[in-house]
Formats: C-alpha cells, sequence, structure tokens
C-alpha cells in the first residue's frame, strides 16, 4: 500500500487559485524528495490537456507523461483547502481536497479504488473538507491510520542524503557493455528492475545515442534495443547501488553467458534443402523457425480483431476496472505457465512467465492510468499505452529483441479480453492442418498444440520469436516471415510444409507428396531409431566407446538426463547454486545438492566442477572487484585461491558427499599451469584426509591454451582431462566469444582449437589416461565426430543432444572417424573442416 505521511498533509490551508493550490501540493512532494519541484510544469502541462476535478469537492492534479523523469518515487499529497478554491468551468463546485498526484509505480491505482469509495459516502467527504486531523484523511485514503506522527528534523539537521542525492540528479555513473547473447530481453531486465526496486533507489541506463531508461521499468528498458556488445552509461544516486548494478550487468542478469552469441550481421543464407518436390503449382519462400516435413491441407487462421472503442466514465472506477482486469490476465497466466510446464516442459513454461513481466511493467501501467485519469475508458487507455510499446519494439534493429513485439500483443489481447468481456475463442480446425497466419502469438501455439496442427507459416516473424521456440518444443515444422502471399492461400489447399528447407510448397503433385511421405518416413524412422537406442551405451559402428553424459545445473535435472539416454554427467555446473541466490549458500545447502545429483546416478560418474564465477559470471553479493578484461583475471581456480571462504566449503561439502558416492569425481577449472593443478590438490587433499576420506579421481579443464600445451605434464598427476571449447576456443583465437562482431568466427572446429585438444588426448593416452569435452563442440554435429576421431573418450552434451549424438556416432566406424579427425588438422579454418562432414 502507498505511505501518506503526515508531512505530506496539510490542514486548514487556503489557496488563492488553481495554480496557488498545484504550486504548494507540489512544494509539499518536492521537500519529501518525491519530486524535483520542476515537475510543477507537467502537473501545468496536464491542466491545460484535461481538468483533474473528480467530484465531490476533490481534484487529482498529476503530471504529463514527459514529465515522469522528475519523480523520484511514487507518492500522493493532500491539500485540504476548508473554504474551497475555484477548480474550472468543469467542476461543479469549489474544491476542498486536492490530492496531487505523483505516478512512479501503479501503488497509486490502491488510492483511486478507495477514491471511489469514498466519493461515494458524502458524509465522509463533507467530514474531510473540513477535519483537523490529518489522521482523518490518511485513513480514508489508505486504510491505515497513523499511531503518531514522526518527529519534524531539529533545527539544523539535513535532509536524508538520499533525498538531496535525488533533488539533486544523479551524481554517479560507470561505463559498461552488455554482455548477454540475445540482448536486454525480458528475463534480465525484470531481474534489473527487481534488484533497483528492492534498493530502494534510482538507476538509469543510457545508450551512447543519449536515449536512456529508468531501471525499474521494463518496456522502457527492452525500447532501448540493447543487444549484446552495446556499451552503457549506468547512472544512479547511490555508489553501492551502482556497483551492485554494473555488476550484475556484467554476470548477465541470470543469463548464461556460456551460450553462442546470436549472429551479428545479415541472416545466414538459406539453407539448401535435402529434399525437394519436381513439380508444385507454387512455392512460398520464408525462413527457417523450426525443422520437420508434412503434408497436409491448409487453413487460415486470423484471431478476430478486438474492437476497442473510448467508453470515458469515472476515472477511479475506470482505473479498478483496469486493476481488476491486469490481475484476471495475471491469474490466467499462472494457469498457462501450469499448463505448458506439465506438457512441454519448465523452459516453454518459462515464456509465459516473461509474459507476466510484461503485464506488470510499471511504466506501461502508469500511461495507461495517466490516459485514464485524462478522462479515457481502461480498455481504450490501455490499448494505447501498449501499442506505443508494441511499435517502438518493432522499430528495433535486433531481430531477436523486435519478436517481443508479439509477446506484448499477446498479453495485450489477454486484458483487453477481460476489460471487453470477451471470453478466448476456440480454434475449430477440423483436424490437423498447415495453418497460415499473419503472425501467431505464443499462447496460440501452446494452446493449438499438435492435435490440431501439423506446422504452421506466417507472414511475419521471426525464427527467434518464442512462438518460434514453441513450435520447435512441440516438433512442429514451421516457417515464418513468408510476406502477405500466404495470406491468399485458399483453405483446403493441399501442401507440402519443410520447416527445415524454409518453404510451403502449394499444390504438389501425386507423385511428391508419395516423395515427400517417404521422406517424412525416413526422418521420422531416424528419429525414432535414436531415441529407441538412447540407452544403448555411445560407441562408433564398430563398438569402440565414447560416452555420452549429460551437462546439467542442478540435481533435479538428473532424471530427465537419464530417461535422454545420458551414461552420467560429464559437468555440474556448481555455480548455479550461488548464481540463482542473493546470499553465499551454505556448505550444508551444497552437500544437500550435490548428493541428490550423486543418488540419482547411482553408479553412473558424476563430475563436479568447483566454483566457475568471475569473467562471465560474476555475483554481485560476493563484493568482486570489477576488472578491465575479466576473462584474464581472477575467475574459476583462481578466484578460489582468493577466495577459501568460499572454496573450502565446497569442497568439504563435495568430499563428504564422495566419501558415500564413490561416483563422484572433481575437477578444478581455469587450470593454466602445472603450479596451479598442484596448489588446487593439495587444498582438496587436505580437507578430504581432514575428513577422512579415500581417493577421489580429481581433474581439470582444459581450456586455457597453456593447459593444453603443458598436457604432457599435467597428465601424469590427474585423473582425467576435461576440454571447455567455449573458453579453449576464445583463448586460442583472441577472440571473445561475446562479441558481437566476432562470436560468429570463434567456431570450436577451428584447426588450431583441434591441434591443442590432439595435443591433450596424445599425451592423456601416453599416460593411461582419458580424455572428455564438456564444451559445446561436444553436441556438435560436426564436432561430435571430429572429437571422437581425435580419440576423445566422453562427450558431454546438453540433454536433448544425447540420442542424437549417439545416433552420429553409431553412423561411422571408428577408422572413418581417425580419418575426418587426420584430414581436419590440415585445413586451414572451421568452415573447411565442416565441410569435410557435410560437403
Amino acid at each position: 500500500m502507498i505511505e501518506l505521511p503526515q508531512q505530506l498533509v496539510k490542514i486548514g490551508a487556503q489557496a488563492t487559485s488553481k495554480e496557488d493550490a498545484i504550486q504548494q501540493v507540489v512544494g509539499l512532494l518536492a521537500a519529501a524528495g518525491n519530486v524535483d519541484p520542476a515537475y510543477i510544469g507537467g502537473m501545468r502541462e496536464r491542466e491545460t490537456q484535461a481538468n483533474t476535478y473528480l467530484g465531490s469537492g476533490v481534484a487529482i492534479p498529476h503530471g504529463t507523461p514527459d514529465s515522469r523523469h522528475l519523480i523520484h518515487r511514487t507518492g500522493i499529497a493532500v491539500l485540504q483547502v476548508p473554504a474551497g478554491v475555484n477548480w474550472g468551468e468543469d467542476a461543479d463546485g469549489p474544491v476542498h481536497l486536492v490530492i496531487g498526484i505523483a505516478a512512479a509505480s501503479d501503488e497509486h491505482l490502491q488510492i483511486l479504488r478507495r477514491l471511489t469509495r469514498v466519493l461515494g459516502d458524502e458524509k465522509l467527504v463533507e467530514k474531510l473538507w473540513t477535519t483537523p486531523e490529518a489522521g482523518d484523511i490518511i485513513e480514508a485514503l489508505t486504510g491505515e491510520r497513523p499511531s503518531a506522527p514522526p518527529q519534524a528534523p531539529r533545527l539544523g539537521e539535513s535532509q536524508q542524503p538520499e533525498q538531496a542525492q535525488m533533488l539533486s540528479g544523479l551524481p554517479y555513473s560507470a561505463q559498461v557493455t552488455l554482455p548477454n547473447p540475445q540482448g536486454m530481453h525480458a528475463r534480465p531486465a525484470t531481474m534489473l528492475a527487481g534488484m533497483v526496486k528492492k534498493a530502494g533507489g534510482t538507476v538509469r541506463l543510457t545508450r551512447e545515442n543519449g536515449k536512456s531508461a529508468n531501471a525499474t521499468k521494463l518496456m522502457e528498458m527492452l525500447s532501448l534495443g540493447l543487444t549484446q556488445g552495446t556499451p552503457l552509461t549506468v547512472s544512479s544516486d547511490n555508489a553501492e547501488l551502482l556497483k551492485q548494478v554494473v555488476d550484475a550487468i556484467q554476470a548477465g542478469l541470470g543469463d548464461d553467458l556460456s551460450l553462442t552469441s546470436p549472429p551479428a550481421g545479415p541472416p545466414p543464407s538459406k539453407r539448401t534443402p535435402e529434399w525437394m518436390p519436381k513439380s508444385v503449382g507454387a512455392t512460398v519462400e520464408g525462413v527457417n523457425a523450426a525443422d520437420g516435413l508434412v503434408v497436409g491441407f491448409t487453413r487460415q487462421h486470423a484471431p478476430k480483431p478486438l474492437i476497442v472503442t473510448d467508453q470515458a466514465g469515472d476515472p477511479a472506477q475506470e482505473a479498478e476496472k483496469l486493476d481488476a482486469a491486469i490481475k484476471a490476465a495475471d491469474a490466467d497466466l499462472d494457469n498457462v505457465i501450469s499448463d505448458v510446464h506439465a506438457k512441454f516442459g519448465a523452459d516453454k513454461a518459462a515464456i509465459f512467465g516473461a509474459h507476466k513481466e510484461l503485464l506488470a511493467d510499471e511504466g506501461t501501467i502508469q500511461d495507461a492510468v495517466a490516459k485514464v485519469l485524462d478522462g479515457h475508458g481502461a480498455a481504450f487507455a490501455y490499448q494505447q499505452a501498449t501499442n506505443e510499446r508494441i511499435d517502438q519494439l518493432k522499430k528495433l534493429d535486433d531481430p531477436t529483441l523486435a519478436a517481443r513485439a508479439i509477446d506484448l500483443s499477446d498479453v495485450q489481447r489477454r486484458v483487453l479480453r477481460h476489460l471487453l468481456g470477451i471470453k478466448e475463442e476456440n480454434v475449430d480446425t477440423g483436424g490437423p492442418v498447415i495453418l497460415l497466419a499473419p503472425d501467431l502469438t505464443p499462447s496460440d501455439t501452446a494452446r493449438l498444440g499438435p492435435d490440431t496442427l501439423l506446422g504452421f507459416a506466417t507472414a511475419q516473424g521471426g525464427p527467434t520469436s518464442h512462438t518460434a521456440i514453441i513450435a520447435r518444443g512441440l516438433g512442429l515444422p514451421a516457417i515464418v516471415a513468408t510476406g502477405d502471399g500466404v495470406l491468399d492461400v485458399p483453405d483446403g489447399t493441399l501442401a507440402i510444409l519443410d520447416g527445415s528447407a524454409g518453404n510451403l510448397y502449394l499444390n504438389p503433385s501425386e507423385a511428391d507428396v508419395a516423395a515427400a511421405k517417404e521422406r517424412m518416413a525416413v526422418l521420422a524412422a531416424e528419429r525414432e531409431k535414436a531415441r529407441a537406442a538412447r540407452h544403448e551405451p555411445g560407441a562408433t559402428k564398430d563398438g569402440k566407446r565414447v560416452e555420452v553424459a549429460a551437462n546439467i545445473n542442478r540435481a533435479s535435472a538428473a532424471a530427465d538426463a537419464l530417461d535422454a539416454g545420458a551414461e552420467g554427467v560429464g559437468l555440474m555446473r556448481t555455480e548455479f547454486l550461488f548464481l540463482e541466490r542473493d546470499s553465499i549458500p551454505t556448505e550444508d545447502d551444497q552437500e544437500q545438492e550435490y548428493r541428490a545429483m550423486a543418488a540419482a546416478l547411482g553408479d553412473k560418474p558424476l563430475i563436479i566442477r568447483t566454483l566457475d564465477i568471475g569473467g562471465d559470471k560474476e555475483v554481485p553479493y560476493l563484493g568482486l572487484a570489477r576488472e578491465d578484461n575479466s576473462f584474464l583475471g581472477i575467475r574459476g581456480i583462481r578466484l578460489c585461491f582468493e577466495r577459501p571462504d568460499l572454496f573450502l566449503p565446497q569442497l568439504r561439502a563435495i568430499i563428504r558427499v564422495a566419501k558415500d558416492h564413490p561416483n563422484v569425481h572433481v575437477m578444478f577449472p581455469m587450470i593454466a599451469t602445472l603450479e596451479d593443478f598442484r596448489r588446487a590438490r593439495a587444498t582438496f587433499d587436505e580437507v578430504r584426509q581432514e575428513l577422512g576420506v579415500g581417493h577421489v579421481p580429481l581433474g581439470v579443464m582444459i581450456e586455457v591454451p597453456s593447459a593444453a600445451l603443458m598436457a604432457e605434464q599435467l597428465a601424469p598427476e590427474v585423473d582425467f582431462f576435461s576440454v571447455g571449447t567455449n573458453d579453449l576456443t576464445q583463448y586460442t583465437l583472441a577472440m571473445d566469444r561475446m562479441h558481437p562482431q566476432l562470436a560468429r568466427q570463434t567456431d570450436a572446429m577451428h584447426p588450431a582449437v583441434l591441434q591443442l585438444i590432439k595435443l591433450t588426448v596424445d599425451a592423456a593416452q601416453r599416460h593411461g589416461k582419458w580424455v572428455g569435452v564438456c564444451g559445446g563442440a561436444a553436441g556438435d554435429d560436426v564436432g561430435c565426430l571430429m572429437l571422437a576421431g581425435l580419440g576423445v573418450k566422453e562427450l558431454s552434451v546438453s540433454t536433448p543432444q544425447i540420442a542424437g549424438v549417439k545416433a552420429a556416432l553409431r553412423n561411422r566406424t571408428s577408422a572413418e572417424l581417425q580419418e575426418l579427425a587426420t584430414r581436419a588438422l590440415a585445413q586451414t579454418d572451421a568452415a573447411a573442416v565442416r565441410a569435410l562432414v557435410k560437403g
């Protein structure tokens, strides 16, 4: 509930005019630090646009959207004028209560709801006109009566420091470059907004072009169009908050920065189709959004437009309608999340979690409420406020961020349906069809599903949209960005949809239909064969073993990995225990997680990587110092050496689990020298002996070129190696894998990287040790073959990749793979290496 302190209520005031009353109200708000004194200009401008008289002797002056940057925090001030003040021709009498609103969030909706009830009680209203007790007014507007008035500052005492800072602007600033592979999308923006709100400070993000956004407002941040590599100026009224925000941005705000960046520049050239029909009536070309091949009949789908007219009503009542609709939409989304999670998994459900964040965006709600207060109806006001933001998103250059426009459109329709009393329309497709549409929202796609869809083609949209992500999760072929011509295709047209090629073939011949169905059967058989054989040991065609394990972050993911055919866990990323909290996990917390993981795997190996934080995964609450080049600084094992308060409890937790579970292995990240490993091993052995535990297999990550070059010296002292190809590639090629222009070139199939892996494998083999790979190359359709050919014994990949990697290995003999790898080492670049398999 919004607070209304007694110093913001002035009893028994006199006002000679509306202008005088507004000046007094702004004076109260400014003195309390809620607004800059210049906010009065916004209030004056508002009065020229619409009369703020509410009725029953009450007026609610407030600023324009353009003046909102002058609000430091939401607040209201009340000026009681017992003698009354003239509020203009539109008022039906003098104003006795002037309630000035500075809306920096949607909290003032609660005041408006209470005002609706207050205005309906004439006796109460008249009492508030003249009451000598500020508590009467506070209780009427907030529902709570103050217990005692706060003491005024004594003579000579200064304002609170943060208030003085807010009134004087944002004195602290720092430069940062956005590291997120998909830019500042809804999830990291929401995390940042929550952090700033919790701290109670003010933070602004400013681009190099001068465009800026309030860090508590989701849509403002999204509208900046921040892509990976964007330089930002972060400003704040609080030096400590500024440091926390900068650290959090550098840490990715919850995003996994190890993921490959989306390609910079123009989209990749169209894929050469693996299959094509020979005689069709027409071909509609689009962009691949989800692979697959289907034959079926088309059906047009155009959602009925929601007709919104401006039905003006009492502002307080319209605000209450808007609030109720937003709450109802939020409850809808809770149900959708539960349903999607049950059907398709947590990652698809998270899409609708982002919709909840868009729904709750403060800036959108503020603009909608401002329009309501100007006399517009709730539906019209919300539609206008959201349309402005949808248009802003559509104009963004980055396709990933522009694709969020359809998400906001989805949220908009959900709220408007509640405001207009329209139920969600049922789509009867008459059986599984190839759906053609201008665009589909994520809600449409999840609701229709495989029972009603064979696949879809849309005139608009992009391959990075949440709609495309859901389609891939459902196993539905889909193409997007076909152009409006697809909307002219009649219902019932026989078609072949090839999601992989990005084409929709219309009116194919009987021979083409038959050929397509044969191809579909082959693809289905390959998928089913891979799935059916997912529990077979990973091996080449001639039976040479290559274990296929899973990379996972938490124990709860172990069951899915085992069901997918994982032969163990080749990488447990323990840093997620730190990244997903706002405090350091205790030794017991960590032991519980590691023990659950080890128990779930039974006798299958579990390789636990010690804390790998720093550089791309900083954690704000750890108070780590920022570094100019954090990838070459204190990260991985270097941080563990610097912070025994983090390292020792983690080692104790791991070793306590290893005592009962012999499947536990441990590996150290960011080992650059033999001395690094010896120092880490000495610490580990000291803790192990302290706890009375026997030998635990120890390995090192090969992700620094020096470690690969020193593999001959490391091999006698380690139990195994695990290659982190993501970091090894960026360090070898001297290319930041998060750099927007260079990320495409950081390909682990570069011969220089393969040479380092070969050095590591050869050294390991000479000393009877084994080498695994837990980086992205292990799950790559070319990488898994090349690595096996080089002699890698274990490939640890994401859970969905397990069956496919096993199937790819089974299609080649070990001799074929060795020959491929030998030829790869002699190539000049990564493209030539890939051509050996795909050419």
